[in-house]
């Protein structure tokens, strides 16, 4: 990854397979991805209480608090860019508005969005798709300049620090710090930090067979495992055991 892109991205990569589950329910994060499908010009959401959405190939999937289910044929042949929290401001405009969308690319980047996905079509390696997709960024906003008062804010909010202290540690009012968050995450913090706690429980429940979930509960911030049970089916759409990710290394993609 190019160094001026790597305080905005946490990962990027090319998935290309089949899968033997036709839909899954893909878990909130909190933060910004992009997505371009190379198999076929669509892809298509159903976040949880809103209407399904299709767009064409190439969108922007917006920070959200909710967990929505997907078509894995979408998965086929797609590359997709995973923006740290907040780190994809820079590049697309009006990111307050995709909070809880997947978005049209089009509709943020004009012809810009189909010249991407053609460029990506043409590729003959991931590698050379990865060289697309970063000249695509760095062309949309050359050069990104990091925020160091968001970086301390989503830290903050990511370990636990409520709203409140998050804001006294920058010296904010708690007002200014909802306006950067709305703007530049793309949720309002007190939500950011609800989906970064759900984040949290589950990176210290994958891997442990034991399924001590009210130690976790204590470990991650709830109030007590009743707390945690609610956070739970509202954010993954079901209870804890009956959680069930398609691998360990992918958490947040539940097969149905």
């Amino acid at each position: 990854m190019r160094p001026a892109l790597a305080p905005f991205i946490a990962s990027m990569g090319y998935l290309e397979g089949r899968f033997p589950h036709g839909r899954e329910r893909v878990l909130p994060t909190g933060t910004v991805q992009l997505l371009v499908n190379l198999d076929r010009d669509a892809l298509h959401s159903a976040p949880d209480g809103l209407p399904p959405v299709r767009t064409g190939g190439a969108a922007l999937q917006g920070a959200t608090a909710r967990p929505a289910v997907v078509d894995t044929a979408d998965q086929r042949a797609i590359v997709w860019v995973a923006f740290r929290p907040g780190g994809a401001a820079p590049f697309f405009p009006g990111l307050a508005e995709a909070c809880d969308q997947l978005v049209p690319l089009d509709a943020l980047w004009g012809r810009r969005a189909a010249a991407l996905r053609e460029r990506l079509l043409a590729a003959g390696s991931p590698d050379e798709m990865r060289e697309v997709v970063e000249a695509a960024l760095l062309a949309a906003a050359d050069p990104p300049q990091p925020d160091p008062a968001l970086t301390a804010a989503v830290a903050a909010l990511h370990g636990g620090a409520s709203v409140a202290e998050a804001a006294d540690r920058l010296g904010w009012t708690t007002k200014r710090l909802v306006r950067l968050f709305s703007a530049r995450v793309g949720l309002a913090p007190k939500r950011f930090a609800r989906v970064r706690r759900f984040q949290r429980l589950l990176s210290a429940a994958t891997g442990r067979p034991d399924g001590d979930w009210a130690r976790l509960a204590a470990d991650c911030g709830y109030h007590d495992q009743a707390h945690m049970i609610h956070d739970f089916r509202a954010l993954a759409g079901q209870s804890p055991t009956q959680w069930t990710p398609r691998s360990s290394a992918e958490p947040n993609h539940v097969p149905l």
